[in-house]
């Protein structure tokens, strides 16, 4: 009797475990956003859950993807690898899809040369750069596109408030933080390659501010906040 208990006991653990292991593989992943790129949509201490499944199921450490439910739309947060770097995951906006020209004059976003009213948006530097480069002619242009895409434009400054035009290639999106004048994004690394999407953020569980006093850590006020996708 003690026998048969213990082993059912044993094989709802394995059950448990198998379950939870399929739940993470697939479905639901926790993410911790490490900075401030997405204020104020997302604070630094915020702890997402995010849908894995939404651009495809992954089979774990292959890179090989299935079932791609939906594309990536314009203005959705999404969790993808960091192109640099794929053991890093980034949250940011999606911009731009494949084919779209991005250009950013004095801080003002134009997609396909129509002006953005981007709500979500704060810029907490006041200052303006001046542009890289005036792009006078298609030479410098297809030059300045040649240099986004290998990721010339790592450590330069001047790409923050004018930038572009550039057209995202196929295959790609354009991904920016809402705190525009303090993320890192495409307008320095360059496009990122749709096979890295990993999922959309969800739901904020929990959120600290290791900043803060010690009682004001804990922001109970963002605990389970829905993130709005666009």
């Amino acid at each position: 009797m003690k026998d048969q208990k213990f082993r059912k006991t044993v094989e709802s653990f394995i059950w448990t475990i198998f379950i939870v292991f399929l739940l993470r593989a697939f479905v639901i992943q926790g993410y911790v956003v490490p900075s401030g790129s997405m204020e104020n949509t997302l604070l630094p201490g915020d702890f997402l859950l995010a849908l894995k499944f939404t651009y495809g199921l992954e089979i774990p450490y292959t890179g090989i993807k299935f079932f791609q439910f939906k594309k990536p739309r314009r203005g959705e947060i999404v969790i993808f690898l960091y192109p640099v770097n794929k053991r890093q995951d980034y949250v940011k906006r999606c911009i731009g899809l494949p084919g779209d020209t991005i250009q950013i004059i004095n801080k003002v976003l134009y997609i396909n040369g129509v002006r953005q009213e981007e709500k979500y948006v704060v810029h907490k530097d006041p200052s303006v750069i001046p542009p890289l480069v005036e792009l006078t002619n298609e030479i410098l242009k297809r030059d300045y596109q040649k240099a986004w895409e290998s990721g010339k434009f790592m450590r330069e400054p001047r790409v923050r408030d004018n930038f572009g035009p550039v057209v995202v290639p196929d295959g790609y999106f354009f991904a920016m933080g809402d705190n525009r004048d303090y993320s890192f994004d495409s307008r320095f690394f360059g496009p990122v390659p749709l096979r890295y999407l990993k999922g959309t953020p969800l739901i904020i569980y929990f959120s600290i501010d290791l900043q803060a006093p010690l009682w004001r850590k804990i922001r109970f006020n963002r605990f389970f906040r829905i993130i709005p996708l666009l």
